[in-house]
């Protein structure tokens, strides 16, 4: 005759909310067939041992089932419990993988975004770049990425890059190495009305090689600190300082220096892919030039502050304020400081790159949610991609931002018509948010020079 086990699987149960203090027995983790399980246990604020009030189970559970989310290891994430004794739980965590190699060919346009492309550029399919990018994520089991990038067309470039998350027992400690060599036959050598103007040549215009290697400490779970020196090797054909002689300061056709980056992160966004709820702080300082001989001296600080609010009945505001500033004011061309690149602008501004030594930038965004849904692809061969969540988003949002001019600009009396005034823009959109951290962004916006239009990105606004 087999013996029965009295085990009971719970999930906020009754019992439980009686209130009384429970203590972790074991912990097990299922579902990881290539993840270690040191690696999930580090998300954990639970360990064995740990004795806890029972009515603050269900938080504490959920609290660590987003952590795990965010090492954006996993499609879905479940933490139940095993009841065994009345005073002892176990717990079982199930994950399911993602998918963590991506070889991927490269067809991108080489503009900043894909509106300046079709609007500014025409959509000339003379300015795209092809290759081959691979991305292999958690390597080893230890959450480890390696990053290889090969590209050509209208930007020759190699990359190559690999990020250890942790170097010690105890997980805190971490390492990123990566190298870069970039040549272009095509490169943007001033800035006109707020707009790159390039220059295209048969012969190799612009070089760049770089070095670097970043020192992580991660103390607790939401906040990391991170130490970063780089090596910049860059070289110019003597064409562009004809056509822009403040490209590089001097007669100099090279810039070499050495530079070290400061970041804290305070992190304690719900998801990273797509937050609603919680806040991220970061502080970044950099100081260009740490040799005597290096050709650039100059300091910069970016303070960028991010928080979202659940207001309920699917209602979510959200809104992010970023503070730019910068010393010396008379750096060269390439060096500049620019309102307008990767998430930094103002929307209904995408088409311009806004330069100065300093600039603030404040968007606020009120969404709701249309629907949501979570689909299972039953037929689909690969289990990492049977996981296909679909939401939808309408929303209103309106930016304000402000970009000090530099002196050279106001001496010559050039990209003045946006610099040293209050920038807005307001609008309408759509976010699509799908699986693998897509985000669809449509989104049609008025500025504050009555400039409209439709604007698409790809990945979230902050």
């Amino acid at each position: 005759m087999k013996r029965k086990t009295n085990v009971v699987v719970t999930d906020n149960t009754d019992t439980l909310k009686q209130g009384r203090f429970l203590t972790i027995n074991r912990i097990f983790v299922t579902g990881n067939r290539i993840t270690r399980d040191r690696i999930i246990l580090r998300e954990l604020s639970l360990k064995p041992g740990d004795t806890f009030f029972s009515n603050d189970l269900a938080g504490i559970l959920e609290l660590d089932r987003r952590k795990l989310l965010n090492t954006r290891l996993f499609n879905t994430v479940e933490i139940k419990t095993l009841e065994l004794e009345p005073l002892k739980i176990d717990l079982v965590i199930d994950v399911n993988e993602r998918w963590y190699t991506f070889p991927a060919p490269i067809f991108d346009i080489a503009d900043r975004n894909f509106n300046e492309w079709w609007q500014n550029y025409d959509h000339d399919l003379r300015r795209v770049n092809y290759g081959l990018r691979l991305y292999q994520y958690n390597m080893r089991g230890r959450n480890e990425t390696l990053r290889f990038h090969a590209q050509f067309g209208f930007q020759r470039r190699f990359e190559l890059m690999y990020r250890f998350p942790y170097i010690d027992r105890k997980q805190k400690q971490g390492l990123t190495i990566d190298l870069s060599f970039t040549e272009t036959k095509n490169t943007a050598f001033k800035t006109d009305d707020h707009k790159y103007v390039f220059l295209k040549d048969e012969h190799i215009l612009k070089t760049n090689r770089l070095a670097g290697l970043t020192y992580s400490y991660r103390n607790s779970f939401y906040e990391t600190h991170s130490l970063r020196v780089e090596y910049f090797d860059m070289h110019i054909d003597d064409t562009l300082k004809l056509l822009n002689p403040i490209y590089y300061k001097g007669e100099q056709l090279d810039q070499q220096y050495t530079s070290l980056t400061y970041t804290f992160n305070s992190d304690r966004r719900d998801f990273i892919s797509y937050p609603l709820i919680g806040y991220q702080f970061m502080l970044q300082a950099t100081r260009n030039g740490l040799l005597a001989k290096d050709d650039l001296n100059k300091f910069e600080t970016t303070l960028t502050y991010s928080k979202y609010w659940d207001l309920k009945k699917n209602y979510y505001l959200s809104n992010n304020t970023i503070v730019y500033t910068s010393y010396p004011d008379d750096v060269s061309f390439i060096n500049y400081g620019v309102l307008g690149l990767r998430r930094q602008f103002v929307r209904g501004y995408e088409l311009y790159v806004i330069e100065g030594p300093h600039f603030f930038l404040n968007k606020t965004t009120f969404k709701k949610l249309l629907f949501s849904r979570k689909y299972h692809w039953s037929m689909m061969p690969i289990s990492q991609f049977r996981h296909l969540p679909l939401s939808i988003y309408l929303k209103t949002y309106a930016d304000v931002g402000y970009v000090k001019n530099y002196p050279d600009y106001k001496e010559r009396d050039i990209n003045t018509r946006l610099s040293d005034k209050l920038l807005g823009g307001t609008g309408l959109g759509l976010d699509v948010v799908g699986f693998y951290d897509l985000v669809l962004r449509f989104e049609y916006t008025i500025n504050a020079e009555t400039e409209h239009g439709f604007f698409f990105h790809i990945k979230r606004e902050f």
